[in-house]
């Protein structure tokens, strides 16, 4: 799989880090512009270069969702977050009361992305890797499963400590090695998998379910907060608001494309909510 290598440095302090995002400059600032091709979305960064990230191929539980920065389960939320910026070289992280970084030991990590493009948010998506990149900076360089394993986001998969969530600009090939790792991970009862209820469903009474109690997928935690702050609906009604969310994504083990997660989703007795299929099974359409 070609991907766009770009050497530069984990920069974190003044930001809010969490299990699947981080920021990074690179040490040359028009490289950004190559990212797609210079197609597409741009990526958006400073005059400096420093730019945000979100890891491919994973999604790690929120520290702070949306504007009432709603969390999950902090215990898998904060350990995903910290194995992170320890894997990537920074051994004393200080954080102030809203999540933001205020001191790293070192200040700075140097380190690579591996990209093929951005999100609506004008993020890097992206492999992320530590040290002395693996190829030329601003070049192509092919990306086998050998060169993702040695990257956070297959570490993090790998350690249970982060879903996989994959879309559609994935290469099949790494996708299979992410979904190998996941399942192992999750066999194995590494992270937070003995929590996870994505699958066998979650008892939701309310906000505080989601904030306090339940692990699950955290695009389905995502949809839950965003409907429950809508106001007093029945869970029942649920699927019907994921139906007008109109997510699209395809069933790995049958081939069905849908339209709106309500076709994986199920409620029970007024109060119980779960997917009827495993993460690793959605294949999303690029955001």
């Amino acid at each position: 799989m070609p991907m766009l290598l770009i050497k530069g440095f984990y920069d974190v302090k003044g930001s809010q880090p969490d299990g699947d995002t981080v920021h990074f400059t690179a040490d040359n600032p028009a490289e950004w512009s190559l990212v797609g091709g210079g197609l597409g979305r741009a990526v958006e960064h400073s005059v400096t270069g420093r730019a945000s990230l979100r890891l491919d191929a994973i999604d790690a539980l929120e520290t702070h969702y949306g504007a009432s920065r709603v969390h999950q389960p902090l215990q898998f939320a904060h350990a995903a977050r910290d194995e992170l910026l320890g894997w990537l070289g920074f051994t004393d992280v200080q954080h102030g009361p809203d999540e933001s970084v205020t001191a790293t030991t070192p200040e700075t990590v140097p380190g690579f992305v591996l990209t093929r493009g951005t999100d609506v948010h004008g993020r890097c998506i992206a492999l992320a890797g530590r040290g002395a990149p693996p190829g030329t900076s601003g070049l192509e360089m092919d990306v086998d499963a050998t060169v993702l394993r040695t990257t956070v986001n297959h570490h993090l998969l790998t350690a249970g400590l982060v879903y996989p969530t994959f879309y559609r600009s994935l290469f099949t090939t790494l996708r299979a090695e992410m979904t190998t790792v996941a399942k192992e991970a999750r066999d194995a009862g590494r992270g937070l998998w003995p929590s996870d209820v994505t699958t066998t469903g979650a008892k939701i009474t309310g906000l505080a379910s989601l904030t306090d109690d339940v692990v699950l997928l955290p695009k389905l935690f995502r949809r839950l907060v965003d409907y429950l702050q809508l106001g007093t609906m029945p869970l029942t009604c649920f699927p019907a608001f994921l139906a007008g969310v109109g997510d699209r994504f395809s069933i790995l083990s049958t081939g069905e494309r849908c339209l709106g997660l309500h076709r994986v989703v199920e409620t029970a007795n007024g109060q119980t909510v779960g997917m009827t299929h495993p993460p690793e099974d959605l294949l999303f359409e690029d955001a």
